[in-house]
């Protein structure tokens, strides 16, 4: 698939390429978006096509925003829920309602990914973060998700222990937890449910559950938004599960130093974090798709409802 060439025999910036009978313009694959590791725009394409067979499942029929980096990490970035101009005719679009946006919008519409051609025009638009709600259009949650922020000195060992309290907890109630790495400094439990109950409905049991753990290691603890009450605390942020907030999809990309990314783990790990036995760490876009290669999607239950709330 080489660039078409341009006057004077120099290779295009742009060139046109067909995927799965989808016609796209590819563009600056060689722009470096994290100057750290050199990794370039074409590299960031490269790691989305070849996890697509994990990661299409886990955002198709989801409204999603992209964080995009036109310059790279270290340069300015914005948040996109449209479908902004120029959006092929292919993509698929969903007009839903945004009650409360910042922007005095009543609806948005928003661009699903359902398709691998999608994923790679929306990383060509140097989307390196792909957010998405616990819901998918039309209907009501099927992910209830907890997610476990540090306050340092505390940091993802100490998240990992909270997991293992948070997973027993919630087993309790019938309900299976599957942890990830954030890919920045915490990490999120995502629990398989119903799709029979409202996002409210979800978060207050979220938060019933996160306010038990709180009491019993308040030392440890918090499931309070207060940020002056999170050094040295994780905060059980339960507030995940509104309508309007959404979560780092599974393998999206962060914008870190270096490409990291949102890492599926196995409890044995989070043990092994939690324990010392393991180093605390988050994992890179090469060590995902070595992950894959070894253990598949470990999140693939997500993809199968799970129990009503209690």
């Amino acid at each position: 698939m080489a660039p078409e060439p341009t006057g004077g025999g120099r290779p295009a910036t742009r060139f046109a390429v067909e995927i799965e009978g989808r016609d796209l313009e590819l563009s600056n694959l060689d722009k470096i978006m994290y100057p750290d590791a050199g990794f370039t725009k074409g590299e960031v394409i490269d790691y989305y096509t070849r996890l697509a067979p994990a990661l299409l499942p886990h955002l198709q029929g989801r409204a999603l925003t992209r964080i995009r980096y036109p310059n790279g990490v270290d340069g300015a970035h914005f948040f996109e829920k449209n479908a902004p101009a120029g959006t092929p005719s292919w993509v698929r679009q969903e007009t839903l309602p945004v009650p409360g946006s910042t922007k005095a919008r009543e609806t948005i519409d928003f661009v699903v990914v359902d398709e691998l051609a999608t994923l790679v025009w929306v990383a060509n638009l140097a989307s390196l973060e792909l957010h998405t709600p616990q819901w998918r259009i039309g209907a009501d949650p099927d992910l209830m998700v907890v997610d476990l922020d540090p306050g340092a000195p505390a940091g993802l060992k100490e998240c990992c222990g909270v997991a293992m309290l948070m997973r027993d907890r919630l087993a309790e109630d019938g309900i299976e937890a599957y942890p990830k790495t954030s890919g920045k400094k915490g990490m999120q439990l995502c629990c398989p449910i119903s799709g029979e109950q409202d996002s409210e409905y979800v978060s207050k049991y979220a938060k019933k559950v996160a306010e038990e753990l709180a009491a019993m290691v308040p030392k440890s603890i918090t499931a309070k938004m207060a940020k002056n009450l999170r050094p040295g605390k994780i905060f059980i942020d339960w507030s995940q599960n509104a309508a309007a907030k959404t979560t780092v999809a599974p393998y999206s990309l962060r914008a870190q130093p270096t490409p990291t990314a949102s890492t599926p783990l196995t409890w044995e790990e989070v043990e092994a974090v939690a324990t010392g036995a393991e180093p605390a760490r988050q994992y890179d876009a090469r060590e995902v798709l070595q992950r894959i290669e070894e253990h598949g999607d470990l999140l693939e239950d997500l993809l199968t409802p799970g129990p009503r709330v209690p």
